[in-house]
């Protein structure tokens, strides 16, 4: 399967909503040093819903600190979440 991982999504969603260069975003960049402020945040966490069609709490939303964070919490979430497509009978 040649779908982008996790991280990798998450990458391109924050150099889209941030207009940096991809290269510019790491796994170990922190908003802080991508100048982020709360609205930007909120902008990514939007954006991030969309792209993973998920939802994430505000609260632990207030926690992310890098890219990584994100990542992490993503894949913590869908892995708790029952995939689309499967019948429930």
């Amino acid at each position: 399967m040649a779908a982008d991982s996790v991280i990798d999504r998450v990458r391109k969603v924050l150099a889209q909503t941030q207009r940096v260069p991809i290269e510019t975003v790491t796994p170990s960049t922190t908003f802080e040093q991508l100048g982020m402020d709360s609205l930007d945040a909120t902008n990514l966490l939007f954006a991030i819903e969309d792209e993973f069609n998920i939802s994430i709490e505000d609260e632990a939303a207030k926690d992310f600190r890098s890219v990584q964070e994100v990542a992490d919490a993503i894949e913590k979430k869908l892995a708790e979440t029952p995939q689309a497509g499967t019948s429930a009978g």
